[in-house]
């Protein structure tokens, strides 16, 4: 199942889990309002590849306790230090994801919310941890990277519960809620404050804080995620088909070169000025075959090669092919245009698709971990700047009186996914993404298909 959450400013980030399997195909279908204007002269497919989509894999567990196990094995000296970062920073990571999730869907839906449900939260999270903190390495080593991971994760705690008493609705149990919430919160500020964790001055910053908590973030992310390669598909195609271009255009230069010099004779004023032109079509002529014969030639072939590497021992796991381009409405798979629905305004949509198909190799993963978590971070700045600025006037009739109110102008872009693993099964899911300008305002998932 593919998830789409609401990042800041205009990024969403699509996340799926990928069960242990060798072959699998995604495709995401980004449907443009055509009023915007969009199209390949305007926004290239290279540019939006490498400008709003940006992926990231890493390393998961379903077994909630498998990392924290690993981790006390190494710290008694019967795993490698390597082993013990590996599985305390996936321990770290996938507690942070999950506290994440859980209190951005309580403020997404907006709705009141018991005492009972956010006591459940934050006993989790504490129960959550103290398991962390039972077994403390004795290795100065291990124990630096321990503190480094304890102190960001109180951090974070602490910064999701705070942001939940600011901003949850204010129902009949908020009271009880705040106090609850804001207990943890003091609790986890005077763990770190018993372990000296943080400075005086950095305490004193935010931006300071902020920072390093940051750095922490990325340090507990990275035995996790794996090294990515990009290689560009079809160099050596492109050379040949420029090469092609150019030696087929010579040729019908060179005939007409020695035609013109049997009609015209000796070279004059006037074979200068034929010769003139035939070099100026000869230059027009090359670059528009040249672009056909490589549109021809790399038409529904990938255009980027990903290869994943583990990032302790340095081992090719996994490759990825990647395509990028613009699709008419009528071109689309059935099933694609099925879920899309039709009306008249999707065929003067603008569609873009992204392919990525992934072959990984389980046995080659690190010992207790048989799947991945995938991350796309699709950032849809560059299609905002096609928006124009500015809001519009509603009248509105109320109890007798007119009012004026100044409505901000928002778009609909409509994300379809697809993805076909191994065994053939298809799951199709579609999204409505509401924005303006400024920021992705809503997301609503629309309907889910499953089949083969």
């Amino acid at each position: 199942m593919i998830t789409v959450e609401k990042k800041d400013g205009h990024k969403l980030k699509i996340s799926h889990v990928i069960p242990e399997t060798t072959n699998r195909q995604l495709d995401l279908f980004i449907f443009v309002p055509g009023e915007l204007g969009l199209n390949s002269n305007i926004i290239a497919e290279d540019e939006f590849f490498h400008n709003a989509i940006q992926g990231k894999r890493t390393y998961y567990s379903d077994v909630n306790h498998l990392p924290l196990v690993h981790s006390r094995l190494a710290s008694r000296g019967k795993l490698s230090t390597e082993q013990y970062r590996l599985s305390l920073s996936l321990y770290a990571y996938q507690y942070a994801l999950a506290l994440e999730k859980t209190t951005q869907q309580l403020l997404d839906d907006k709705e009141d919310r018991s005492l009972d449900e956010v006591e459940e939260i934050a006993q989790l999270t504490m129960r959550i941890l103290k398991r962390l903190r039972r077994n403390v390495p004795t290795d100065k080593k291990l124990h630096k990277y321990y503190e480094n991971v304890d102190n960001y994760l109180s951090w974070f705690t602490e910064q999701r519960l705070l942001e939940l008493v600011a901003h949850l609705p204010r129902s009949s149990d908020y009271s009880e809620i705040k106090s609850l919430l804001l207990e943890v919160c003091e609790r986890e500020s005077e763990h770190r404050s018993k372990h000296d964790y943080n400075s005086s001055k950095a305490m004193e910053d935010p931006t300071r804080m902020s920072n390093k908590m940051r750095l922490l973030r990325r340090l507990i992310e990275y035995p996790v995620t794996m090294k990515e390669k990009t290689t560009e598909l079809g160099q050596n195609t492109r050379k040949v088909v420029t090469g092609f271009a150019a030696g087929f255009v010579m040729i019908f230069v060179t005939l007409m070169l020695i035609k013109a010099r049997g009609v015209l004779g000796d070279i004059t004023a006037s074979f200068i000025l034929v010769l003139s032109f035939i070099y100026a079509a000869r230059e027009v002529f090359k670059d528009d075959l040249k672009t056909m014969l490589w549109r021809w030639v790399r038409k529904g072939k990938p255009k980027w090669r990903k290869q994943f590497f583990d990032v302790n021992s340095n081992q090719l796991i996994g490759r990825q092919l990647e395509w990028m381009e613009y699709c008419a409405f009528k071109e689309l798979d059935k099933e694609i245009r099925k879920v899309r629905k039709h009306k008249v305004s999707q065929h003067e949509e603008t569609v873009l698709h992204y392919k990525s198909t992934t072959r990984m190799s389980p046995t080659k993963f690190l010992t207790g971990y048989e799947q991945t978590r995938e991350s796309i971070m699709l950032d849809l700045r560059t299609i905002t700047r096609l928006m124009e600025k500015g809001s519009q006037k509603i009248y509105q009739l109320k109890d007798g009186q007119v009012s004026k109110e100044s409505v901000e102008k928002r778009h609909l872009i409509n994300l379809v996914t697809r993805e076909k693993v191994d065994d053939k099964t298809i799951s199709i899911q579609r999204w409505k993404v509401i924005m303006n300008r400024s920021k992705i305002v809503d997301i609503e998932p629309i309907e889910t298909y499953n089949g083969e």
